[in-house]
């Protein structure tokens, strides 16, 4: 077939741009992410020959191979994995078939150490080549092809690519780099072994590179036909914990997240039993960007016996963890599994429980650095890093899983007005050890932002008895709590919902607001007349004491706050009217006259102004303003 030229997609127009101007820092990482896609090759190759071993050919041990040519001024990459046909190459090089293409880019943000870790998050580090490479030539023959179905991809990184068919005795692919002017020192075996044992030496297949010896005569290193394997090559998980540094345990977790910050925590075992696994499990230090993407992948890498099954298996975690990296190596489960079966299978069940326990006992190690006076500022700061990033998704774990509740409850954290920040650091045994004597109750608010849950009327008369409140504001909490209903015996009651009742904390006041109510019964009775259509209820309060007025939902009944977010994420939510609690003691309150002609406004006004507290938003701004006005006017006149 005679050459083709094909434009790059857009995007590709656009990455290409930023790896020639060197969006890397630290541009040796260009090695880690081919020998990654050759190491990927491979594991593909060996999950396609389950099924069909004639794709091995006469070539069964899979290995990668580096090499480099001072003279013609080239890198090599050759891998003998599954390889590419002439389609495959066209549509693997010349797009970014990822989705999220445009979240990465406006990810990007000219910060270089940065911008780097998100290069292998997005599926394009081949294109990394380009950093170093003016020029860059791909031949390639997928297994199962004949030789004569061959393919060389060729580009200069400017816009284009040339396609042709070409023969090739040999399956897999080799990269070579032309490198540019000033990139001199990655020509010496001694740089590209230190790169790859810096970066790769996990990876477990063999890294080969021809020997190099001293030559006497020549007064030089000269290079032999024999190749040498210049990494561990074997898989991290399947050597003992004894033999692996920290430095390691870090530098896999980088290839395995394409992440270049180092995880908060890890976890290393092999379990025996009635399902043997390995499980080598990771706690990132910072979200992905597309964490609440529903199509987002997540899931941890499955081998079988060492053999590559799958990526983002996502039947070994339940959901509320899905920000856990990591690879479990079963012994028990067949080849040939698919995701089907592994929906299915009893083995998987034993595998996903077991992986739950242990990424919640790493949680439960790091909560429990806050609190040691041994731990390293360091360790005491891990938990609170991974509140933040993660907290919220935790918190789903409380409704999802039921056998473990009540571990993920103890590991969840709040803000509470016994802070005055709006950091969450607050468990839920802080707040009952922190409970006043004749307390029973947890309460809480939920509002959009921290600030209008501090600033919420309904705390008043809990600041004033010194009860903490806890200030929830997560999307995610007003779901959590129609699962969580106690903690430790104590129930968690709204400050917001249904009818306070502070019980023992209110008993040398109930004589008096029991008289109170008597005497203003008749109010309350016109005024549940004038907002009949806005109020289901009108009744005194006692949980304000400095403003005039709030809006409660009725014990069983949606809360204002989640009508307004599921009506935000445009979904239905049923319409249900709020209940008025107007305070007795309030001078607004004191001066309503039932028999005035502005009764309606001022009742109408209390309701608003509730409504505007609580962060609603009001039917006819309008009249509200029309209304207030009037009334500012009638009390200046």
């Amino acid at each position: 077939m005679a050459q083709e030229t094909m434009s790059f997609q857009a995007e590709v127009k656009q990455l290409l741009h930023l790896m020639i101007h060197s969006l890397y820092s630290n541009k040796e990482i260009f090695l880690r992410e081919l020998i990654s896609n050759a190491s990927d090759a491979a594991d593909k190759l060996r999950f396609e020959a389950i099924a069909n071993s004639a794709l091995y050919e006469n070539d069964p041990n899979l290995r990668i191979r580096v090499g480099f040519d001072k003279e013609a001024r080239t890198i090599t990459i050759d891998d003998n994995g599954i390889g590419m046909s002439h389609d495959e190459a066209v549509s693997n090089l010349g797009t970014i078939a990822r989705s999220g293409t445009k979240e990465f880019f406006g990810k990007l943000s000219g910060d270089q150490q940065k911008d780097a870790a998100l290069i292998g998050q997005f599926g394009v580090g081949f294109y990394s080549g380009f950093i170093v490479a003016d020029k860059i030539t791909v031949e390639s023959r997928r297994a199962g092809l004949s030789a004569a179905e061959g393919v060389r991809w060729t580009s200069a990184g400017e816009g284009e690519f040339a396609v042709e068919t070409i023969e090739r005795a040999q399956r897999g692919t080799t990269i070579t780099l032309h490198l540019r002017e000033g990139e001199e020192e990655l020509l010496s075996a001694w740089k590209i072994k230190s790169i790859i044992q810096k970066y790769s030496d996990h990876v477990g297949l063999p890294i080969e590179m021809k020997k190099e010896e001293w030559d006497a005569e020549k007064s030089e290193m000269v290079t032999k036909d024999e190749y040498e394997t210049i990494n561990q090559a074997s898989a991290l998980w399947t050597r003992s914990k004894s033999e692996i540094s920290d430095e390691q345990y870090q530098q896999f977790y980088q290839h395995l997240a394409h992440d270049h910050q180092n995880p908060l925590a890890w976890t290393h075992n092999r379990v025996e039993g009635r399902s043997e696994y390995t499980q080598l499990l990771y706690v990132p230090s910072h979200a992905p960007f597309d964490l609440w993407n529903r199509d987002h992948k997540s899931g941890l890498k499955l081998y079988v016996k060492r053999v590559f099954i799958m990526d983002d298996a996502e039947q070994l975690l339940p959901n509320y963890l899905r920000f856990v990296k990591g690879v479990v190596d079963s012994s028990d489960l067949p080849l040939n599994v698919s995701r089907e079966i592994l929906q299915e299978s009893r083995d998987v069940k034993a595998i996903r429980d077991g992986v739950t326990k242990r990424v919640l006992s790493m949680l439960e190690e790091m909560a429990g650095a806050v609190t040691d006076a041994e731990a390293s500022e360091e360790d005491k700061a891990k938990y609170t890093t991974f509140w933040t990033e993660f907290g919220q998704v935790l918190k789903e774990g409380i409704g999802e899983d039921h056998a473990n509740r009540e571990r993920v409850a103890k590991l969840a954290r709040f803000a509470s007005t016994h802070n005055d920040t709006n950091e969450q650091t607050v468990s839920l045994a802080d707040y009952v050890a922190r409970m006043k004597p004749e307390q029973t109750k947890i309460y809480y608010v939920t509002a959009d932002t921290w600030q209008a849950a501090k600033n919420s009327p309904h705390l008043e008369v809990f600041r004033k008895k010194g009860v903490e409140v806890l200030l929830l504001t997560d999307r995610v909490d007003e779901w959590m709590l129609s699962f969580l209903n106690e903690f430790d015996g104590k129930p968690l009651a709204s400050v917001a919902r249904g009818d306070l009742d502070l019980g023992a904390l209110n008993d040398e006041e109930k004589q008096q607001q029991e008289k109170v109510s008597e005497e203003l019964k008749p109010l309350v009775e016109h005024m549940k007349e004038a907002l009949k259509d806005k109020a289901k209820d009108v009744r005194l309060t006692f949980r304000l004491t400095d403003s005039p007025s709030c809006l409660v939902a009725d014990e069983g009944d949606m809360s204002g706050y989640l009508q307004r977010m599921l009506k935000a994420a445009g979904q239905q939510a049923p319409q249900m009217q709020p209940i008025l609690e107007v305070n007795p003691e309030h001078p607004l309150v004191k001066a309503l006259r039932t028999d005035s002609a502005d009764f309606g406004d001022w009742c109408n006004l209390l309701f608003d102004q509730a409504l505007l507290a609580e962060g609603g938003a009001l039917e006819d701004p309008a009249s509200f303003v029309k209304r207030t006005n009037a009334l500012l006017m009638g009390r200046a006149g």
